[in-house]
């Protein structure tokens, strides 16, 4: 076998295999590895030949690749260090073993001979696996039916070819971190740009939340709500007609629990078809239907450990409803094309504006899913059952829309307070928004006229000055709340342009008397 080892044979065979692994694809070096392992074998007339690495969590040693001839048993695996102390200490520190027969094994090696015996082992030689000084795992050559010489020329060969095994693992294992790198990347980057598109989304409501004006105990009791369940992470259902502000609700719960810094994103289930609403939400792979070029990361994954906002929950369609009641239980779901489970842990806020305990009567909304949406109801009031908050409103409104119309309204008139508070609201407060926006566009002056209110339907009988309407509300309390919320607004800065008395119309040190006179004081810390 040493004449073998020294002809010219086996130096063809270790060029080839060394040529072999040069420009090996990470994907097809297992096979390269497990083909040389096989010629080795048979060219040295060997039993078997090994590759294995360490696992230092476990302190165990893995195989990972092999070759044995016919009848030849492989080397088990996991074997633990414990069962082989002194051949793993040698190969931990790069030393490479050699034994032709095992009783010349030192007696430190006692538990090691006995582990060998007991695996048939006759004879072997062990090469540590170093790449970069780095001990990545051994190369065993053994034999089970004989014993085998290990000459100094063989020796030098088979280190060589561990070598070269190292060198190509160590690769392989820089392109596949390399490959984890750019798929984070990948990811982190399409998270960065759907949570950026949610942001600027978010950026058009970030002011709403100051259109949350009133003092009527209907409000009160709202708010009072909203500051007992926002610091949770309880899911809320947010009831209302339609302009009541559930959205402005959903952002003030928001922005008083401790997802503030997350993101706040929101989805109106009754703005997309249904085909696209589970992608919407759960998002997509690319290729898993027609038109789906890219992949897509859904809201629930751009909302993890945010707040996930679904609006017009009622129009979710039947079939996805059972799909929602899973993340909101176990916070699991997948992307459509995807088999992988994901995980989100979104806090869901879910408004409508329709009677979801009928629905589910009416068996069109799952009962399951209405009960564990509505864990903490919050049930807002329509206008009309918070009428004296509506002079408050029509102020905030004048003052908002001021700037933006180019008009200064300074005067809001009892009779102007009254037709508002004589109409019924069924567009509430996003219809009191238009009709004050209108009203301001076609005042001539500086007082506010009432135009374009509807009077055919849905308004009350409007009370004469002598119903006692006027004493109610005294046009004195209107300049006060006016002054007040436009102060509020500004930050209680007076001076300057686009503050308190630029929006006002007036001189600076004429507010500031009238608001002496009406008793209106800056609040402290």
């Amino acid at each position: 076998m040493t004449a073998a080892v020294g002809d010219s044979s086996f130096e063809d065979l270790l060029t080839d295999l060394a040529a072999s692994f040069i420009n090996v694809e990470s994907d097809a070096l297992d096979g390269h590895i497990q083909s040389a392992l096989r010629r080795i074998v048979l060219f040295l007339g060997i039993d078997r030949a090994t590759v294995g690495r360490f696992d230092d969590a476990s302190r165990q040693w893995l195989r990972t690749h092999s070759w044995a001839r016919s009848g030849i048993a492989q080397v088990p695996s996991p074997l633990t260090e414990a069962q082989l102390p002194y051949l793993v200490g040698r190969l931990r520190s790069g030393i490479v073993t050699v034994c032709s027969h095992l009783p010349d094994l030192p007696s430190e090696a006692a538990q090691d001979k006995a582990m060998l015996r007991a695996l048939d082992q006759k004879s072997l030689a062990l090469f540590p696996l170093i790449a970069e000084g780095q001990v990545m795992g051994g190369l065993s050559f053994g034999t089970i039916r004989t014993e085998h010489p290990w000459p100094e020329d063989l020796v030098r060969r088979l280190r060589l070819i561990s070598g070269i095994f190292a060198n190509a693992l160590m690769r392989r294992h820089k392109e596949q971190a390399l490959r984890r790198a750019l798929a984070e990347n990948v990811a982190l980057r399409e998270r960065v740009e759907t949570e950026n598109a949610v942001w600027r989304e978010e950026v058009m409501h970030q002011f709403d939340f100051d259109e949350l004006v009133g003092t009527s105990p209907a409000l009160t009791r709202v708010l009072r709500q909203v500051e007992q369940v926002a610091p949770t992470d309880s899911t809320v259902l947010i009831l209302g007609e339609t302009g009541t502000g559930k959205d402005l609700i959903a952002t003030a719960i928001h922005r008083r629990s401790r997802r503030a810094e997350r993101p706040l994103v929101r989805v109106n289930c009754a703005a997309l078809p249904a085909t696209l609403i589970e992608s919407e939400l759960f998002g997509h792979e690319k290729g898993a239907f027609t038109g789906a070029i890219a992949r897509k990361l859904g809201r629930f994954e751009v909302a993890d450990g945010g707040t996930l906002v679904l609006d017009e929950i009622g129009e979710l369609p039947l079939e996805l409803q059972a799909k929602l009641l899973r993340v909101l239980q176990s916070g699991d779901f997948e992307r459509l094309g995807s088999p992988t489970a994901r995980r989100s842990d979104a806090r869901v806020i879910a408004a409508t504006n329709r009677d979801l305990a009928a629905m589910a009567r009416a068996g069109t909304f799952r009962a399951d899913l209405y009960y564990r949406l509505g864990v903490f109801p919050i049930e807002l009031p329509p206008l009309r059952e918070r009428n004296e908050d509506i002079g408050l409103l029509t102020a905030y409104f004048v003052a908002k829309l001021g700037p933006k119309l180019g008009r200064q309204i300074t005067r809001i008139p009892d009779r102007a307070l009254a037709e508002l508070m004589a109409y019924d609201w069924p567009g509430n407060i996003r219809e009191l928004a238009n009709v004050v926006e209108r009203s301001m566009i076609l005042s001539a002056g500086s007082t506010l006229e009432i135009n374009g209110l509807p009077r055919a339907t849905g308004a009350r009988t409007l009370p004469s000055a002598d119903s006692g309407l006027v004493a109610i509300r005294t046009l004195k309390q209107v300049e006060r709340d006016h002054i007040l919320l436009v102060c509020q607004a500004c930050g209680w800065r007076i001076n300057g342009r686009g503050n308190a008395a630029d929006r006002l119309g007036i001189n600076p040190n004429t507010l500031r008397s009238r608001m002496q006179k009406l008793g209106i004081v800056r609040p402290t810390a």
